[in-house]
């Protein structure tokens, strides 16, 4: 009975965060391609968020859909205008590879002390951030969880090598990259 009560807040979370987003994005006057791509990314990123805080892990899966929900927005953008189409496939794919390029040169050199889930997720999230929004999500998720970790060790919540999950900050710094462009 909990489970199920857990579930349905998390559903009550994401439909409230969609409805948000949806209003900021209207207010905004973005066109429909742009609110479907910010509704996607902050709904998958907020999900991302709710595993690394209870499970420490990203799942494949998650990611895999977030591939999925990105094909899905593409391939008819790219039937419908072809040459905004492929602006944006690119603009995509350069977002892609420096957000996985940047998170999977930090974890080869880290020794793994950046989950591979946190490489995968911002591989995918590049992708509907495209490449001029990806470097300041990745400064503003990175920067904020580096502070947090000062405070915690400060106040002796945390040790230095102990480890935090990602994917919330990681989470506030798209939010913040998606309202601010």
């Amino acid at each position: 009975m909990i489970k199920k009560q857990s579930k349905m807040v998390v559903y009550a979370a994401i439909l409230i965060i969609i409805s948000y987003v949806w209003f900021i994005a209207c207010a905004l006057e973005l066109s429909l391609f742009s609110m479907l791509r910010f509704v996607l990314l902050i709904a998958f990123s907020y999900t991302a968020m709710l595993f690394d805080l209870r499970q420490k892990r990203i799942p494949n899966t998650l990611v895999l859909g977030m591939f999925g929900g990105w094909l899905l927005l593409i391939i008819p953008k790219l039937y419908l205008d072809s040459q905004a189409g492929i602006w944006l496939l690119a603009d995509s794919m350069l977002g892609l590879l420096l957000g996985g390029g940047v998170f999977l040169a930090v974890y080869l050199v880290s020794r793994k002390g950046l989950g591979g889930g946190d490489v995968k997720f911002m591989a995918a999230a590049g992708l509907y951030l495209g490449f001029s929004k990806t470097i300041p999500a990745i400064l503003y998720g990175t920067i904020l969880a580096a502070l947090v970790g000062l405070i915690l060790i400060a106040f002796k919540r945390i040790k230095r090598k102990d480890t935090m999950p990602l994917a919330p900050f990681l989470f506030v710094g798209i939010m913040i990259t998606v309202f601010t462009s």
